[in-house]
């Protein structure tokens, strides 16, 4: 794993996005040379220099590949589902490129060769994906792990690996158990040790061990992990592996003292001035853009209730250190949906949601008059979902740490709606929890500016809406 502004990457995602930096680079090169070859490849009287151009290119090409959820670390390797994305990536890099070219007109290398340079782009990165699809699943180039505990630590990370939430690259070799403890694992995974731990390592080629003992004070063999760390094998505790592999942090294997003494958790709260300026600027931006949308949203909810009601929703959340406020959202319910007065969560299929309603919700257009609180200050663009008082009151007795949440901005979007769908039950909304914790811990603008790349992706295929 490679930590990027704070943010754990899979290292071989990151030598895919260079490659395919490098594929689009130098298909610009490729393609102004096929397309001016008949003029002996002089193609200086049009489009150069070349270089700054095929940057642009790459860069812009990447981006859209991004925002398609083409670097997703726990994407599954599912070649129809790449094609699809692929496709998408391409399409959104190409629209993002002709407004380039309209606008800065000078960076235009012509209709031709820009077709035959993307031509050769999506071959090579077509290729790239193959190869790497097929090297990612060969068990001969994943990491050889073995887990020392087989109790209900060492169940949490095989719960994690068996429902696929885990970034690949890795294989458990199997699970030691310990003395005293029992075996919570599936025993066909547990290895039979009849030798130094050191011993077990060599014999089985494991180049990491994940310390997941339930109980270190009964158990806790230093002298030996010593010996396996001197030895070359790199040591990680079972916390530590798993918000690197799953990007969320996992509440079920946390103390307080691991709070404390975590690296991580202040800069989201201190970092507010570069947070805030992007805050103001993503809001305008998107306003810019998404006015029409809004217009339309709004005479498609006044024709819907006849002119009755209201377009707009104001909602009581709670937001930074506890403080309320009231949220702005496209109504898309029933004017009597909470008639009893009682908060309730938002069910599948709910029959409180009007035929309008359905469509602005699933790709979250009845979130975009959130841009006026985020300009307001109430939120900002990325952080937690912001909830309501009666919601945040019982969730906090019920789940540990929930307050923390509550240390930043809400936003309109974040690592959890990105990693989640839509949660309606107390157990969503500890999974989504675990998300956002991980966001606050590893805060950065770098991790802000990814969350928006992937919540493209999110709005267009309509992915955690409800």
């Amino acid at each position: 794993m490679i930590r990027l502004f704070r943010h754990y990457v899979p290292a071989s995602l990151v030598v895919l996005a260079i490659s395919e930096f490098l594929i689009f680079f130098f298909a610009i090169y490729l393609g102004v040379e096929i397309r001016f070859i008949h003029q002996g490849g002089d193609t200086s009287f049009s489009v150069e220099p070349l270089f700054p151009k095929a940057v642009l290119f790459a860069g812009v090409m990447l981006g859209a590949m991004t925002s398609m959820g083409l670097y997703w670390r726990n994407s599954q390797i599912d070649m129809v589902g790449m094609l699809h994305q692929l496709f998408l990536g391409f399409a959104v890099g190409i629209i993002a490129m002709l407004i380039l070219f309209y606008a800065f007109p000078a960076a235009f290398i012509g209709r031709g060769a820009l077709a035959i340079s993307l031509l050769i782009a999506f071959a090579g990165i077509l290729t790239a994906r193959i190869i790497y699809y097929y090297f990612a699943d060969l068990d001969g180039l994943k990491r050889r792990l073995l887990v020392l505990g087989a109790g209900e630590r060492a169940s949490q990370l095989e719960q994690e690996l068996n429902t696929g939430g885990m970034t690949p690259g890795f294989k458990i070799i199997g699970f030691i158990q310990t003395p005293g403890q029992p075996v919570q694992v599936d025993t066909s995974n547990v290895i039979p040790v009849h030798a130094p731990l050191v011993e077990t390592v060599k014999q089985h080629q494991a180049q990491e061990i994940v310390i997941a003992l339930d109980e270190r004070r009964e158990y806790f063999p230093v002298r030996e992990i010593l010996d396996c760390k001197m030895s070359g094998v790199q040591i990680t505790d079972i916390t530590n592996f798993l918000e690197q592999r799953t990007s969320k942090i996992r509440l079920d294997t946390m103390h307080p003292s691991t709070f404390i003494f975590a690296d991580g958790y202040s800069h989201a709260v201190l970092a507010s001035y570069g947070k805030r300026m992007l805050d103001i600027s993503a809001s305008l931006a998107l306003l810019a853009v998404s006015w029409p949308v809004m217009l339309l949203t709004a005479m498609a909810i006044s024709l819907e209730s006849g002119g009755k009601g209201t377009i707009l929703y104001r909602q009581e959340r709670v937001g930074k250190d506890g403080e309320s406020f009231d949220v702005l959202k496209f109504r898309s319910m029933r004017m009597d949906a909470e008639k009893n007065g009682k908060a309730q969560w938002a069910a599948k299929d709910d029959d409180r949601v009007t035929r309008v309603g359905r469509v602005i919700r699933k790709y979250r257009i009845d979130e975009l008059p959130q841009l006026l609180n985020v300009l307001k200050g109430d939120m900002s663009f990325v952080g937690p979902r912001p909830e309501r008082p009666l919601f945040v009151e019982q969730l906090s007795s019920k789940i540990p740490y929930y307050g923390l949440r509550h240390k930043v901005n809400p936003g309109i979007t974040g690592w959890a709606q990105i990693c989640y769908p839509y949660g309606s039950s107390d157990q969503d909304a500890l999974e989504k929890l675990q998300y956002d914790l991980y966001y606050i811990k590893n805060y950065s603008l770098w991790f802000d500016f990814l969350i928006l790349a992937q919540t493209v992706y999110a709005v267009l295929s309509g992915r955690g809406g409800r």
